[in-house]
């Protein structure tokens, strides 16, 4: 299919920069926008894709609900169109994390921006085929959604005709939510599996408003005008047989004239492209006009408005007297009716509605909209209406009746939308070469993982803390919290660790509680246990050996071994695992494909498992389902990071600079923000980095040039620095963070974990 994709993009393109030059000049920033703009985003985003200007003014209000509901969810969306990126602009300020050009549908665009953004769920408004895609959705494991899917009258034949093609593409779609039963049989008809359809309804439906109301300028542009005919959306012809309704309003607008002077006519053509056209048409008609944008040099006797701005036509139909809805009387189809209705405004239509067939039908039968036949009838039409205030106020009830009747799609859509998010397990795919080549690789370092039978057990019960992936989840945090805990209970924990990157050639080394040593002797996770100074420490590879010398010397009756799910050579009572809800699965493959340090299989050996990072409000459905395919029994409880103070030069101040050495850096940015620290600029080093004097140079000449106050880093980070390269930052402040772990069912997690070591 990938064959046929790249013809069909590049004559997608060409008809894009045919019809608007423009979109040429905007071209370059499809790809360069995203990288610019964004850090790369955790677990859990949403991409919301608007092609067309009518899409992006519907995918307001659902940002808008998705963001209330989910506000740790960020949410991307895309246009194809520079009006439609304009409105989202202005629209989704603050509530977007990002708007950007869509990338075109070929593989390596689409991927690039995957990567950036790693969303949980990709919606599509509309129905717009993107082979490319919904395919790469699928393949890093993202729920795809349509909402508001429609057929219209014109591309169905063209659909059904090609089903063999589409049926294929659109049956990726975990599920599409169509505007109406016909939508439904249209779908089902092209070959879309029932399961996967859903009549939910057309999100024009929830139409508000602009929360800015009218502009000032254009309030008092229109003060003393009694009478308002709004022409709006008007389209030009399909082809050489069809009228431009343009030219078709501006005639009808002579003869309401004479009929009732005074009458001020706004103009609204569909698409920015007409803007010009339509004021060429309105001065060769001898009319007095003013241009939207320069409505501050209207003399105030102008019979025209031309609405040359994109977004404010939604809030104008408050002051409208007459509405007639354009592509009605062109055979475009029609727009949305729903919008002046719910300002009980009369709607003039011409005969083709076929766009919105279903409302047009029940605007008819309730007598809720004025038909017209032949474009000649308009002039009638808007004179009769103008004539008669009752029956404007008649029509317009009727229309605001149905209007309100059909609100409710945006949080319906919502529900779905956030079910899929919950539902899904992103991952990062690997490209069919890599996965040929690194397939032997895994298999050999799956077979090297597999635990041991012949692990020797200590005559006290062990704890182990440990992961599936590569890279932190948590368990330092983790293996504290325990050891406090078990503390206040009466226990005394001695924790085992391996010491990860520590420069000493002793294989073995005890440190009592309250005893300090340097970090070169303990690594720099295992220097955080050493100055929390909660348990007895021994750092060893082997823990066995490491903790039958630390029970000849110190007294503890039960052990916690750290990072040690995969250790085998020491037994354990009860084994805790950590799952990382920023990354879980680490892609679901075995190193070197993914960062899975044994195959998923294995996670049936946990009696506990706690999903770390987890922050407020987050669901983690997805996550729990994909567990419980291996293992039914373990609890699975949920846990956050939790501040606990600032040390160094303490409470941060001023401008700030941060910088970390961890496998997922993203959760320090995130902690910081958590605490109203946005710190620019930032810098990411390798896990456990070590730093040198030249690299704390390099940071802190870079944060002086920045004018920044303060420097702020991690714990971990901080073990790290030795005395020459902490004083490269003398005349800076710099403070590091020490947090803590917060589990959610505590009482819970410290249950199933003494119930095990007492039996």
């Amino acid at each position: 299919m990938q064959w046929l994709a790249f013809p069909l993009v590049l004559l997608y393109l060409l008809r894009r920069i045919l019809r608007n030059r423009a979109y040429l000049r905007h071209l370059g920033e499809r790809f360069g926008s995203l990288k610019a703009s964004w850090q790369r985003t955790a677990h859990g985003a949403i991409w919301l894709h608007a092609v067309s200007v009518g899409e992006a003014i519907s995918a307001v209000p659902l940002v808008r609900e998705l963001r209330s509901r989910y506000p740790n969810a960020p949410v991307y969306v895309s246009t194809s169109t520079l009006a439609g990126r304009a409105i989202c602009l202005e629209k989704l300020d603050g509530m977007a994390a990002g708007i950007f050009y869509a990338p075109i549908d070929y593989r390596w665009f689409v991927r690039r921006v995957f990567r950036m953004l790693r969303p949980s769920l990709v919606c599509v408004l509309e129905t717009e085929i993107w082979p490319n895609l919904y395919r790469e959705a699928k393949r890093h494991g993202c729920s795809l959604v349509i909402v508001n899917g429609r057929i219209s009258d014109r591309t169905f034949p063209t659909y059904r005709r090609w089903s063999w093609f589409f049926a294929p593409v659109l049956n990726q779609a975990d599920l599409i939510c169509v505007q109406s039963a016909q939508d439904y049989d249209r779908y089902l008809a092209v070959g879309v599996e029932p399961a996967r359809l859903e009549t939910l309804g057309n999100l024009k439906f929830d139409f508000n408003p602009s929360s800015k109301g009218i502009a000032p300028e254009v309030l008092e542009f229109l003060r003393g005008r009694e009478r308002v005919w709004i022409a709006a959306s008007t389209m030009p012809p399909v082809d050489g047989a069809d009228v431009d309704e343009d030219d078709v309003v501006i005639a009808a607008f002579g003869d309401v004239r004479r009929e009732h002077p005074g009458t001020l006519l706004l103009l609204v053509p569909r698409r920015p492209e007409r803007f010009d056209l339509a004021a060429q048409k309105l001065a060769a008609a001898g009319l007095r006009f003013v241009r939207r944008t320069k409505i501050e040099e209207a003399m105030g006797d102008e019979d025209v408005l031309l609405l040359d701005s994109m977004g404010e036509l939604g809030s104008l139909f408050a002051i409208a007297t007459v509405v007639f809805m354009g592509g009605t009387i062109a055979r475009r189809g029609g727009h949305n009716l729903l919008e002046p209705a719910f300002f009980a405004k009369p709607v003039i239509v011409g005969p083709h509605n076929h766009n919105f067939a279903e409302i047009h039908a029940e605007f008819s039968a309730a007598g809720a909209l004025e038909q017209i036949s032949l474009p000649a009838e308009l002039a009638a039409a808007v004179n009769g209406l103008l004539a008669d205030p009752g029956r404007r106020r008649e029509i317009g009830e009727r229309g605001r009746a149905i209007a309100e009747s059909k609100r409710g799609v945006t949080a319906k859509a919502a529900d779905r939308l956030l079910a899929a998010c919950h539902a899904a397990l992103p991952v990062s795919p690997r490209s069919l070469l890599a996965t040929v080549l690194l397939w032997p690789f895994a298999r050999i370092w799956a077979a090297f993982s597999r635990s041991s039978d012949g692990a020797r057990k200590l005559d006290i019960p062990v704890i182990s803390i440990g992961g599936i992936t590569m890279g932190g989840a948590g368990k330092t945090p983790m293996v504290i919290w325990l050891s406090e805990k078990l503390r206040d209970r009466g226990w005394q924990p001695a924790i085992l660790t391996r010491g990860y990157r520590r420069r000493t050639p002793h294989t073995t080394v005890i440190v009592p509680k309250g005893a300090k040593v340097d970090t070169g002797l303990t690594g720099d996770e295992a220097q955080i246990f050493v100055r929390r100074g909660v348990s007895h420490l021994g750092i060893g590879a082997d823990r066995y050996v490491t903790a039958q010398r630390l029970l000849r010397r110190y007294p503890a009756d039960v052990a916690i071994l750290d990072d040690g799910f995969q250790h085998r050579k020491l037994a354990r009572t009860v084994d805790v695992v950590l799952i990382d809800s920023l990354d879980p699965f680490g892609g679901g493959k075995v190193f070197p494909l993914g960062k899975l340090r044994e195959p998923l299989e294995q996670l049936r050996r946990a009696d506990l498992f706690v999903l770390t990072r987890v922050e407020p409000n987050q669901h983690t459905d997805g996550i729990e389902r994909e567990l419980r395919k291996y293992n039914e029994h373990a609890p699975v409880l949920r846990s956050r990071v939790r501040f606990r103070q600032w040390r160094g030069d303490g409470q941060p101040v001023g401008r700030v600079a941060a910088f970390c050495g961890l496998a997922n850096p993203r959760t320090f940015w995130r902690t910081l923000e958590g605490l109203g620290i946005f710190a620019r600029p930032k810098w990411e080093f390798g896990d456990h980095h070590v730093y040198t004097p030249k690299e704390t140079a390099r940071i802190a000449w870079q944060a002086r040039n920045a004018k920044v106050d303060c420097v702020v880093t991690t714990e971990k980070d901080y073990m790290n620095l030795s005395d020459l390269a902490l004083a490269e930052f003398r005349g800076l402040r710099l403070c590091w963070l020490e947090i803590d772990l917060e589990i959610e069912q505590e009482e819970q997690a410290l249950a199933t974990i003494l119930e095990r070591i007492a039996e």
